[in-house]
């Protein structure tokens, strides 16, 4: 370890959240980036949901080379990967001042968990924050797609009920916002993905979403991937097909089940939100409409939103 590296307990201590699965072919790279950090003061808390490969080997392997950065291996639930960051975010130590998501298949770069201190260093004392930042999209050696896509709305609760747009694998909470998702996700039945469950839940207790525009890692794609980009054609194309098979109203219902037991504790504008988006979803088509309207919710383009208002005339919102 370099002399100049600052563990001490006044460097934010950021706890590595990194979820794995049959996850031996990339895991590797994806570990030496966490090693090439520039801020230093990190953990590593891994859950491994059942895999039958060398990963957790690979997991020891890279701890007992690092052993300043206290690096745990647990046994995790075994009921996916959106269920496998909800038990780690339940299992996040104490004494973490931040928390970091990960998949297991990335490459970080350097100054990824620099820049997120240095976007939620600015938030006021007490405010539940959470940073996401764009990706580099990438084939499975690693050579450049491009970037993922950029958000030109700003995030709050009227999208985060209808679009996620933060990716994991960038997300660090503060300790703020790790209180209430840990209360949360003792509670909570499984949502449809975990991040798009974290940006329904920390803009639904009013929240400030972070969202970076510069890519933070290299987001590799490959046939083995839980959620791929959404950048392509082939993508938007699924997307539509999703709500015309009625799919992305089983992913609302699914979502909204998920935020029942939190949702009393949401401000006043976000349980107004929720409830005219509930009643959008059933009743007379104009009826729907009109609901819909008022609750305000949007997707991040025109496109997106028109879109969700033919989903909402169809009854399949």
């Amino acid at each position: 370890m370099p002399p100049d590296v600052d563990l001490s307990p006044s460097a934010p201590r950021i706890c590595i959240l990194l979820a794995l699965y049959q996850g031996e072919t990339f895991l590797q790279e994806q570990l030496d980036s966490y090693a090439a950090q520039t801020h230093v003061n990190w953990s590593v808390l891994a859950s491994d949901d059942g895999s039958q490969d060398r990963g957790p080997e690979i997991f020891r392997a890279f701890a007992a080379r690092h052993p300043a950065h206290a690096a745990t291996l647990l046994q995790g639930p075994g009921q996916g990967f959106a269920r496998n960051f909800l038990f780690l975010l339940q299992n996040a130590p104490q004494e973490a001042d931040f928390v970091a998501l990960s998949d297991q298949d990335d490459v970080w770069y350097p100054d990824k968990l620099e820049r997120a201190l240095r976007n939620l260093a600015d938030l006021p004392a007490g405010c539940p924050g959470l940073y996401c930042a764009r990706t580099t999209i990438c084939r499975e050696d690693l050579s450049e797609i491009g970037p993922s896509p950029h958000f030109p709305r700003e995030p709050d609760f009227r999208n985060a009920l209808v679009q996620s747009i933060g990716g994991g694998n960038t997300m660090v909470l503060n300790r703020s916002a790790l209180n209430l998702v840990q209360a949360a996700a003792a509670r909570a039945s499984d949502p449809v993905a975990h991040d798009w469950w974290l940006y329904q839940l920390i803009t639904g207790y009013g929240g400030r979403i972070l969202r970076d525009p510069v890519p933070v890692l290299a987001y590799r794609q490959h046939g083995r991937n839980a959620i791929g980009t959404n950048r392509t054609i082939a993508a938007r194309l699924a997307r539509i097909t999703a709500l015309a098979q009625g799919r992305f109203r089983n992913w609302n219902t699914i979502g909204l089940a998920a935020l029942d037991h939190a949702a009393p504790d949401f401000t006043p504008e976000a349980r107004a939100t929720l409830g005219r988006f509930k009643a959008a979803r059933s009743g007379p088509a104009l009826q729907r409409l009109r609901h819909l309207r008022r609750s305000g919710v949007h997707r991040q383009s025109r496109l997106g939103t028109l879109a969700l208002y033919l989903a909402c005339l169809l009854n399949r919102l």
